[in-house]
């Protein structure tokens, strides 16, 4: 059953596919762009019996994607009206399959678990009963027994240990695989140092508020990128067209380096 509804639901999807480029780029187009129908049209040329029962086909794949919906949803529909009447104790089957092949699904009760390993236990020391031969054999056979046992005891629970231990080696290699393939974060670089003032440019006012050139309170405020120095920004535009360096540190510059401050400290 599940076999069948993966089929039909790869054919859905794939006949929507094609519905949808169709639709995006016409019948033609989505000829072309879908790879079973070039292969079939091939097969056409070279075989023109296995031509002629491919419309058939295309008739019956269609057939099953449209009714893909109404199967799907009956089968959901019905699972869950089984689950819900089976919690319900209004039935005994949990599932349409399990009603199909008359299988009851239940829980044991504790005299059953007990009933089980009463029967364990009886047989068990029945087959040590049976060992026959020298005592060295029935030991190494007593032992390989109490070993096959002890791992039939304990197999559920090794099994969910053994679970555990994979998907945490999984989580580990995953998040070391994340931390090194994840880029490095670097400090930021430390800023460049302050450009020197040249020795006959224009010293540097004692109030940091003063504009060099004007001596006078910035308005307007504007600094030059070569050197980082802020001026009024009339200031700096008229020195810097017509001088062409910045005015502190006589360091090459242009109007476009000039950059208008909203903000002044």
């Amino acid at each position: 059953m599940p076999y069948f509804k993966s089929k039909m639901e790869s054919l859905y999807i794939a006949q929507r596919g094609s519905m949808l480029q169709a639709a995006l780029w016409g019948r033609g187009d989505s000829d072309m762009l879908d790879i079973d129908e070039t292969a079939t049209r091939i097969s056409e040329v070279q075989e023109q019996d296995a031509s002629r029962s491919l419309p058939f086909i295309k008739k019956l794949k269609a057939f099953l994607a449209g009714c893909y919906p109404w199967i799907h949803a009956t089968h959901e529909g019905l699972s869950f009206t089984y689950q819900l009447l089976y919690l319900l104790d209004a039935t005994g089957f949990y599932a349409p399959a399990l009603h199909i092949i008359r299988v009851h699904v239940c829980r044991a009760t504790g005299q059953e678990l007990m009933d089980v390993s009463s029967r364990n236990a009886r047989n068990r020391i029945r087959e040590y009963e049976r060992l026959r031969g020298p005592p060295w054999l029935q030991t190494c056979q007593r032992v390989s027994l109490n070993m096959l046992y002890t791992t039939l005891d304990y197999a559920q629970n090794g099994l969910i240990a053994a679970v555990f231990f994979f998907k945490m080696m999984e989580w580990w290699y995953q998040s070391a695989e994340e931390r090194i393939s994840s880029p490095t974060v670097y400090p930021p670089p430390p800023p460049p140092p302050q450009p020197k003032v040249a020795e006959d440019g224009i010293p540097l006012p004692l109030d940091r508020t003063v504009c060099p050139l004007c001596s006078q309170k910035r308005t307007n405020p504007a600094l030059i990128s070569v050197s980082g120095f802020v001026f009024c920004y009339s200031c700096i535009f008229k020195y810097v067209s017509q001088y062409k360096r910045c005015p502190i540190t006589l360091m090459p510059a242009s109007v476009d380096q000039i950059r208008r401050l909203f903000h002044d400290v």
